[in-house]
């Protein structure tokens, strides 16, 4: 396979010697045919790194369920003091004897008829996104530590309390959303599939027992971005909602299934990964950073069995992630960055937007506008593709939004 060479300014902190990164070229197919046209990556090489990526990385996910079944069981038009439309969905991939995926949606009062949505998976149960009392408090298992003490517990044996409505708010400014004419769609994690050992015991994946088989096994990662295709299954049925106009969102683990979710399924109408790092957006090529040996050793759940292999051999690769960027290509991709965040590698998350940006051009899109990494706090919006770093650690704060609603305003408006 053909390779790029990716330059890219070279920061104090990355600590290494030379400014280059050498990656695989995007636009050369596997038996080394050059991509020249749009015709060429739909029907040659967009399907050759699908099927790349479900093989050595991803794993093999499903057929989508036909008989979905969706069950609105909540809708309140008077939610937020009156400024939104609560509504929730049990998800039931399996009927109503296999697993039950809840699915908040606020929908903005101020706008009137189909809007557009941002949707994304949540870390500590729906409830934990706002302090609002009407939304389904989650009977999934919850991880304890010391964001979930307090007295009462927000967290009691895994299982969310009471306490923990709004546990983890900052990082979901409803109100703001919908103050930008855009409804907001959130699952949680472990609904979906189960973090925590044993792997594979609960959720989509306990429904799929046969896809747990072998070395392309249905992971966290796969299950994550497939329930976020179902996701949009349901609100493809909602008339309050553009279904065409849905984008994804996605923090640290979550950016990296919303980024292959979006990579899948080109119903989703752009990405956002906020500080998705390794098997998200970063490249392993660089050598900084979480590397593939501790993503299989620490989350050994989270991906493909076959992924294991590939542990020591970072700066070898036949691949990276620069390629399941291009797969989004040519819908709008933001990837936001924090200089803090080391493990990350904001630099190598810079360079894979970068590294994508032949494939925006030769699909109609255009490049990140930036030659070198920018500085730290400013923010590039491009007509296709968006970056920034932040200053501060690994989180979604305030400045993220702001840009990223930005981004969307002029995007999907």
């Amino acid at each position: 396979m053909k390779r790029m060479i990716l330059t890219t300014a070279l920061a104090a902190m990355t600590g290494l010697a030379t400014a280059q990164t050498t990656v695989p070229d995007p636009l050369v197919a596997q038996d080394g045919t050059r991509i020249e046209t749009a015709a060429q990556w739909r029907e040659k090489r967009r399907p050759e790194l699908l099927e790349f990526f479900a093989k050595n990385m991803y794993g093999r996910a499903p057929e989508r369920p036909k008989d979905l079944l969706v069950e609105v069981f909540d809708r309140d038009p008077h939610a937020l003091g009156d400024k939104a439309t609560r509504l929730q969905m049990a998800l039931y991939p399996g009927g109503k004897s296999g697993p039950r995926l809840d699915l908040l949606v606020y929908l903005p009062n101020q706008v009137k008829g189909p809007v557009p949505a941002v949707l994304g998976l949540n870390f500590w149960g729906n409830q934990a996104i706002h302090p609002d009392p009407g939304i389904r408090i989650t009977e999934s298992w919850i991880e304890e530590n010391r964001q979930t003490e307090g007295n009462p517990p927000k967290v009691q044996n895994h299982r969310a309390t009471e306490a923990s409505r709004g546990l983890n708010a900052k990082q979901w400014p409803v109100e703001r959303i919908l103050s930008h004419g855009f409804a907001l769609a959130t699952m949680y994690r472990e609904d979906v599939a189960p973090d925590h050992e044993p792997y594979f015991s609960t959720g989509l994946q306990a429904l799929y027992p046969e896809f747990q088989k072998g070395d392309e096994n249905f992971g966290c990662m796969g299950a994550w971005a497939w329930s976020l295709s179902l996701a949009l299954d349901a609100l493809e049925k909602e008339p309050a909602i553009d279904a065409k106009k849905v984008a994804l969102f996605g923090w640290s683990r979550l950016g990296k299934a919303a980024l292959w979710a979006g990579a899948r399924d080109e119903r989703f109408a752009a990405v956002i990964s906020n500080e998705s790092g390794a098997g998200g957006a970063k490249l392993f090529h660089r050598g900084v950073g979480e590397d593939i040996e501790r993503l299989n050793r620490v989350f050994p759940h989270w991906f493909a069995r076959s992924f294991k292999p590939y542990a020591g051999k970072d700066t070898e690769l036949p691949f990276d992630q620069h390629l399941v960027l291009s797969l989004i290509a040519p819908r709008p991709l933001y990837v936001g960055s924090a200089i803090d965040d080391k493990s990350a590698d904001a630099e190598g998350e810079y360079a894979s937007v970068k590294a994508a940006g032949p494939v925006y051009k030769l699909l109609g899109g255009e490049p990140l506008p930036a030659e070198t990494w920018p500085a730290v706090d400013q923010a590039v919006l491009g007509k296709s593709l968006a970056y920034h770093v932040r200053t501060g650690k690994h989180d979604v704060l305030d400045f993220d939004w702001d840009h990223y609603l930005e981004f969307l305003d002029q995007r999907l408006k």
